[in-house]
């Protein structure tokens, strides 16, 4: 696998198609070893969870935020052109809804998002490419 899979995997999971994520990122995840395969295991998770919230399995959205966003919380501020920090920030705001919400209420609230256009979903932001841990640009200032 290369840098080009785990771009590939990015663009899936900004683009929501979280089941190609998880197939791309699962490649990438067997054949690395650490400290990367931790990395790449919390954003599959992720992935995987946003998956299950999508298909209106809560209990399977709540684990699996939880393991990814434990398993992400040591590469912070970013990592692999990643931005960590914001991953890990957006995926606690939605595990905090998840776990505030009942369960029986979650396929109408998805509705309700869906209509209005938005999206509960994390998002990979990007920064500067990079291996591993370097100071984190946001691409809006990458183009001043």
């Amino acid at each position: 696998m290369t840098a080009s899979a785990f771009g590939q995997g990015i663009d899936e999971f900004n683009r929501q198609q979280f089941y190609a994520c998880h197939d791309t990122l699962e490649a990438l995840w067997m054949e690395s070893a650490e400290p990367e395969k931790t990395f790449y295991q919390g954003i599959l998770q992720i992935a995987v969870a946003c998956y299950h919230l999508e298909n209106n399995n809560w209990r399977g959205a709540v684990i699996l935020l939880g393991e990814g966003v434990r398993r992400l919380q040591h590469y912070q501020p970013d990592y692999e052109g990643i931005n960590v920090t914001h991953l890990v920030g957006e995926s606690l705001d939605l595990l905090n809804f998840l776990q505030n919400l009942d369960p029986q209420a979650l396929p109408a609230v998805l509705e309700a998002m869906k209509s209005n256009q938005e999206h509960p979903h994390p998002h990979l932001d990007l920064s500067v490419p990079c291996r591993k841990s370097s100071k984190f640009i946001p691409f809006s200032k990458q183009l001043d």
